[in-house]
């Protein structure tokens, strides 16, 4: 293995890196190179591996793969959650909404806490200061894992004075040592405006910079039939990681012909194509499935690259969700 090099000045490309990758810059860069327009500066083709994170505003690394447990039933949790850390993957989501925190605690127990990257999420249309203060308390009891690392609320539902409320719980949540980092799903970018205010507004209430907490994590449906460039530009324009749940648009887009042509092509399934889509991208895919010959195929992904063709054949130009879209929720509700 060759020396380090020192570390060069930051690129946008090393904000996607963790520290240990950037040392080892020279070993990739030479197989790196941008795909997409000024635009997407962070769009690329680097050497990925199922260890790769990145680096949060936080200060913290979440791991670029990750594994949903969204409609995963609690009795099965467990399982499923061990089998995909033994298949590599050092990420789980999960939240309130699911009912299974407690079965991803009980198996991420018996592995190295430190190793496995733990998110949930803020019940949707509890929102409220006190509200989530209870809930963090309550989702440290039933994982049993004494922090979580990333906890985001889950959709902007409940209006604007809830949503500063609940920012500023977590943000405390934070200061505690309860929450490593935080963040927000499903927000449109309206309402990511509205949280810069309010993030600004608690620094002046709270007594200074930073005491309005950092924006680490988004979360959002995204995949080729919904990419919402929009909110993914504001993110990365700040650095904050960008989740993509839905990455195989829930099984709607299998046969669909770019696709299949892909799958071909690379000798991969179509999951695959779309998984490593989000990869190149810059996402932080949450592929899901409760079948383990799925779950170990779905990390499957690390050895082989989509050529900047392969991603522009992806560019759909629609925009058609399959799950549900509280971005469009009103400012006021």
């Amino acid at each position: 293995m060759p020396s380090p090099m020192p570390s060069p000045m930051p690129t946008p490309i090393d904000c996607l890196l963790s520290d240990h990758l950037i040392k080892n810059r020279s070993r990739y860069m030479s197989n790196q190179r941008l795909l997409n327009s000024q635009h997407h500066p962070t769009t690329l083709i680097m050497t990925l591996t199922i260890d790769t994170k990145l680096k949060l505003n936080s200060g913290y690394e979440i791991p670029q793969l990750g594994f949903g447990v969204y409609q995963t039933p609690p009795s099965d949790t467990a399982r499923c959650v061990s089998e995909a850390v033994k298949a590599g993957y050092a990420h789980i989501d999960s939240a309130a909404l699911y009912r299974n925190e407690g079965a991803c605690g009980q198996a991420i127990r018996s592995f190295s806490r430190e190793k496995i990257f733990f998110t949930t999420k803020i019940m949707p249309y509890t929102l409220g200061y006190e509200s989530v203060q209870s809930q963090i308390d309550r989702m440290l009891n039933e994982t049993g894992l004494g922090y979580l690392d990333l906890v985001l609320i889950h959709a902007p539902y409940g209006g604007s004075a809830k949503r500063k409320e609940s920012w500023k719980a977590l943000v405390e949540a934070v200061e505690a040592g309860k929450v490593r980092s935080i963040g927000v799903s499903n927000y449109g970018v309206a309402h990511l405006d509205e949280l810069e205010r309010h993030i600004a507004e608690l620094e002046e209430e709270r007594g200074g910079k930073g005491k309005g907490g950092v924006i680490s994590v988004g979360q959002w449906e995204i995949h080729p039939w919904c990419p919402r460039d929009d909110i993914v530009e504001w993110c990365k324009k700040r650095n904050i990681a960008v989740e993509a749940y839905c990455p195989l648009v829930q099984g709607n887009r299998w046969g669909e012909p770019i696709v299949k042509k892909l799958a071909e092509k690379h000798g991969k399934s179509e999951a695959q194509i779309l998984i490593r889509w989000s990869l190149q991208k810059g996402l932080v895919p949450l592929p899901k499935s409760v079948k383990s010959e799925r779950i170990v195929a779905n990390a499957q992904v690390y050895d082989f690259e989509l050529t900047e063709e392969d991603m522009k054949s992806l560019d759909t130009g629609v925009y058609e969700h399959v799950s549900w879209d509280p971005t469009t929720a009103p400012l006021k509700d």
